[in-house]
């Protein structure tokens, strides 16, 4: 496997079930997927602001992998299930990102189940690189 492009895994058993990786490096650029607030033992609180700080979580986790970190981040994209939970998620990004802040584009969707209200994938790109 090249260097300049390689793959991250948290361990969720999603991630051979539906053939994804977490992240994937390539070269400065780090592309994390869309990621739920499920912790390390696959459990979701039921409340959209954990499950938004979860998911920074995990995703800070695998760009620290990948030798970066939220910071490095310049694009957002947030999956909402529930309109009224849109200002409760951004939130919770406002206190995390600071100037300058990551473009964002927030949706409102439907998630395969109804535990998940929230996910956010990212791209960073590694400061320095």
């Amino acid at each position: 496997m090249s260097t300049d492009r390689w793959a991250i895994s948290s361990g969720s058993k999603f991630e051979k079930l539906a053939g994804y990786s977490r992240a994937i490096v390539d070269g400065e650029w780090v592309f994390v997927s869309g990621t739920a607030g499920h912790d390390a033992t696959g459990s979701i609180s039921p409340d959209p602001e954990e499950q938004t700080r979860q998911s920074l979580r995990t995703i800070a986790n695998a760009l620290a992998q990948a030798g970066a970190s939220l910071a490095d981040i310049v694009r957002l994209n947030v999956y909402v299930a529930e309109r009224h939970d849109v200002m409760t998620v951004s939130k919770v990004l406002g206190e995390t990102f600071s100037d300058p802040r990551p473009t964002n584009t927030t949706i409102i969707c439907g998630f395969p189940v109804e535990e998940i209200k929230v996910e956010i994938e990212v791209t960073a790109r590694k400061r320095g690189a």
